[in-house]
């Protein structure tokens, strides 16, 4: 008897402390509501700090000028963000293969680094706010070569290509003449010495090039279209829809500004912040 009462008493202390814990998380809930939304979106509203996670060893995207100073194109844009939205920004600097992984842990509140959802997994974990730069394959070749009217003006042409890259996909499915290189440094070098007709390339990658070499002798030919082309913006945990609408809201005050352009022709000597 003594035995079954004890055990009674227990399981009643039990389901009183569940019910407890039950009524705490719901006055939780209640609380968060009435305060404004999340613990992000509160630090927002009340001008706080953010924390944006970034390489800064990935240029120009992130990346220490001559002085120190962190900088880049995706730098520079979540600063003007973070200024439309009253609130200051503190960069935390990880390695790329760490970058999520920092967001998943709370490390940062958002990622600022050329993120783009294009997988299952990443779109069922993430949010993205408003694209501010948009990529895809362009074609690199020497400004007085006139044969690339069309994508299927390609056929038969050499191209140098690295065989592990997707632009060396690419270049196959228009059927053309495979040249292996390295990376994208030996495939220019190629190109200018008519070792190769063309190479293909992430246009961010060709504008950098272009934008450091303007006398190279090579312009781009072609580019992908709108449909095709891949937007990076801001990456957040998925859930805080508040925060992301604020996030758009700065955007579309930037791209209507003109800051988004501005910065684009700084960094890349062109406008990609916009998809078409």
């Amino acid at each position: 008897m003594k035995r079954r009462a004890l055990l009674t008493l227990a399981a009643s202390t039990i389901l009183l402390a569940a019910c407890s814990q039950s009524n705490t998380n719901d006055a939780d809930k209640t609380a968060k509501a009435a305060d404004g939304g999340s613990e992000l979106l509160q630090r927002i509203n009340s001008g706080g700090t953010i924390n944006v996670g970034t390489e800064g060893t990935y240029p120009p995207f992130t990346y220490h000028d001559e002085s120190g100073k962190l900088t880049g194109y995706d730098v520079e844009v979540t600063r003007a963000v973070a200024d439309k939205m009253g609130v200051k920004v503190e960069f935390k600097e990880t390695q790329w293969d760490a970058m999520l992984a920092g967001l998943d842990s709370k490390r940062f509140d958002m990622v600022a680094n050329q993120v783009s959802l294009t997988t299952p997994e990443r779109m069922a974990k993430y949010d993205k706010a408003t694209a501010y730069s948009w990529s895809g394959a362009v074609v690199l070749a020497p400004t007085e070569d006139s044969r690339y009217s069309s994508w299927d003006a390609l056929k038969g042409l050499r191209t140098a290509q690295s065989l592990s890259s997707n632009y060396g996909e690419l270049a196959e499915r228009y059927q053309a003449e495979i040249v292996p290189v390295d990376g994208m440094a030996q495939a220019v070098q190629l190109v200018k010495q008519d070792r190769a007709d063309f190479t293909m390339n992430d246009n961010l990658a060709v504008l950098d090039y272009l934008k450091k070499f303007p006398n190279s002798g090579l312009e781009i030919k072609l580019v992908a279209p709108a449909s095709e082309l891949r937007g990076s913006g801001l990456i957040l945990r998925k859930g805080d829809d508040a925060v992301v609408a604020k996030i758009d809201e700065a955007m579309a005050a930037l791209q209507a500004d003109g800051t988004l352009t501005k910065l684009s022709q700084e960094f890349f000597g062109a406008n990609i912040s916009k998809q078409n």
